[in-house]
């Protein structure tokens, strides 16, 4: 039997995903998730998508990550060194630019969904992010573009212009990342049919190995050009990332035949105003939620949002359903403004609903900055030799973080899921918001050794200690990264509706950014709090500093962000359930023959008009 994908359904209450077109009997291998070839056809699963599309996508987010690290974990020594900013300020001014990376991944997944769709997002903000490496490079390697040498402090601070041309390097390179992060893993998880049972387990499986491919980048941008950097300086190091980046692009652009594409289903962030829009004007004119209000949804097979599937009625945050509520069945139905239908509100209380926990996880991006500014500073001025003609480079001690993902991921992959599958039955061995939870609770001993390693450096600064005594907190915070990172990359791609993967992505990639904001904040009230850059806890020399109690704050914070989770994970409740029921458009026609009646018993007051509407019986 054929049915034409064009048509609509006479049954509003199937899914799409029980509609497959069908070809000359081939119905089976056409996915159900509304992806699409490059040629605008159902995508089929034996030419698209699968891991004969991800290792395309998986390397451009290495290289990205590549350019990324190596800029991050040195850019704080390019600032003092070469730019000859006070370390404070070099500090916050890397947090800074790494939090308006991760914040801007929120315009990114707001293109990508609403107007460009994930591969052409990737694309141009690729291009982007490459023009911003390029002229990084031309910083580091025209000598007019950085203040004169200086061996001994003081020394001349860059010029206005000579700034300015570097921080625009800087904000093309952020701009570059808020584009490609929201979209990278959620266009590779496109690429599973999650409808499909042997697709659905690689979906997850592409999470943990995109996982360990980005630490496989963060590894070589921390290692190979860091140390190329420092032997043969920042011109070199900078090229490098920024011929991978290009390349990259041409790899990305290559696989384009055989990628699935989710088009672009309009501004969500509109369709949310017009959500709260309704349910106020409703609410003032005393709209009340009955047990059987009828509850507008269209009556095509397909939701109102283009390419995406209709949404189950939820019970919680029954204020909104009032967007829905059916009073006058003469209104213009397709003014979503005026009435919304059950899925424009339920695409909205996913979005509510993942908020706190998007909230409560935000403590780690304040952990998490320290690798590339603090725990540098310290690796700089400790004993990092090996043998006698090998010194490690301070850049590369945040190594040890991304071979703690490398390790961890395949041994959770292939030996912890199946154990706890087999225990708990679960598909992924425990839930997402368990994995989250194990990530918090690591990251509160991740400060521990730190502040106590830092005592004891400061305390024996005259015997410089070995750099492997960093080794535990870089450790603790990997890990804690892998579990909830990997978690988060389930959790919110989960809990997105089809309108909202892109920028459900770009939540919790922005908490990173929020993070690193806040280390900023915190570092400048610790600052202005302990008597300033000369004598406070944070100077420009970490002898003479007191960073192990600025280590003891972020101990402090992550144990109370640790309990706020617990608290939000344990009320939390999924976007998937039942409710109310839901009415289609023949509601409105039935209404309408009923309406003169219903008018004079007072049943209906009219949303069109400001008269009260009190409920309708079934």
């Amino acid at each position: 039997m054929e049915i034409n994908a064009q048509e609509p359904s006479l049954d509003g209450n199937l899914e799409s995903n029980k509609f497959n077109i069908t070809e000359e009997g081939k119905s089976s291998t056409l996915v159900s998730n509304g992806c699409v070839d490059y040629k605008g056809r159902i995508a089929d699963k034996q030419t698209t998508g699968g891991w004969k599309a991800s290792p395309f996508i998986i390397v451009n987010e290495v290289a990205e990550r590549l350019a990324f690290f190596a800029i991050a974990v040195n850019m704080v020594a390019y600032l003092v060194r070469e730019m000859h900013q006070p370390l404070p300020d070099a500090a916050t001014h890397v947090t800074d630019w790494i939090g308006a990376a991760y914040v801007l991944t929120l315009l990114g997944a707001f293109l990508a969904d609403a107007y460009l769709g994930r591969f052409r997002t990737i694309i141009i903000f690729s291009c982007i992010y490459a023009v911003g490496m390029v002229l990084l490079t031309i910083s580091a390697s025209i000598d007019s573009l950085r203040p004169p040498y200086c061996p001994k402090k003081p020394c001349i601070p860059a010029s206005s212009g000579q700034t300015a041309f570097l921080y625009c390097a800087l904000a093309l390179i952020a701009l570059g990342t808020g584009g490609i992060k929201p979209c990278i893993s959620s266009f590779g998880a496109d690429q599973f049919d999650e409808s499909d049972t042997k697709e659905a387990p690689k979906k997850y499986a592409f999470f943990n190995w995109f996982f360990f491919a980005i630490n496989m980048g963060v590894i070589l941008g921390l290692t190979l050009l860091v140390y190329i950097q420092v032997e043969f300086g920042w011109a070199w190091g900078f090229g490098i990332p920024t011929a991978a980046m290009i390349i990259s692009i041409v790899i990305l652009g290559a696989g384009f035949s055989m990628y699935r594409y989710q088009k672009p289903v309009g501004s969500a962030f509109t369709r949310f105003v017009q959500v709260i829009v309704v349910s106020l004007r409703n609410h003032v004119r005393g709209v009340e939620m009955g047990r059987e209000a009828d509850l507008y949804e269209v009556e095509t097979r397909e939701s109102d949002i283009r390419g995406a599937k209709k949404l189950p009625h939820t019970e919680q945050y029954r204020f909104l359903d009032k967007a829905a509520v059916i009073t006058d069945p003469e209104c213009n139905t397709k003014n979503r403004w005026r009435l919304c239908t059950v899925t424009q509100v339920e695409e909205l209380k996913s979005f509510v609903r993942v908020l706190p926990v998007w909230a409560s996880t935000i403590a780690l991006g304040i952990s998490f900055a320290q690798l590339s500014t603090f725990f540098i500073q310290q690796a700089n001025i400790m004993d990092r030799k090996i043998g006698p003609h090998f010194e490690i480079p301070s850049g590369s001690i945040a190594v040890f973080t991304a071979l703690n993902g490398l390790i961890l991921v395949p041994i959770y992959e292939k030996l912890v899921v199946p154990f706890l599958r087999a225990k708990t039955g679960h598909p992924r061995g425990i839930t997402s918001l368990q994995r989250m939870g194990i990530g918090l609770f690591v990251s509160i001993f991740a400060m521990v050794p730190a502040a106590l390693v830092e005592k004891k450096r400061r305390d024996h600064s005259s015997d410089r200690l070995s750099i492997f005594w960093l080794f535990p907190q870089f450790f603790l915070v990997g890990t804690a990264e892998v579990f909830t990172y990997v978690g988060q990359l389930e959790f919110f791609y989960d809990e997105a509706t089809d309108g909202m993967r892109s920028i459900n992505s770009a939540i919790f990639l922005s908490e990173i950014g929020i993070g690193s904001w806040l280390s900023t904040a915190i570092v400048k009230i610790v600052e202005r709090a302990t008597g300033g850059l000369q004598d406070g806890w944070l100077r420009n020399d970490l002898n003479a500093s007191r960073l192990d109690y600025f280590y003891w704050i972020l101990t402090g914070v992550n144990a109370v962000n640790f309990l706020v989770y617990l608290w939000v994970a344990r009320r939390y409740k999924g976007r998937n359930g039942g409710g109310r029921s839901v009415r289609d458009e023949s509601v409105v026609e039935e209404l309408a023959r009923n309406k003169e009646n219903a008018d004079d018993k007072g049943e209906f007051r009219s949303q069109c008009s400001p008269i009260w509407w009190k409920g309708r019986s079934s």
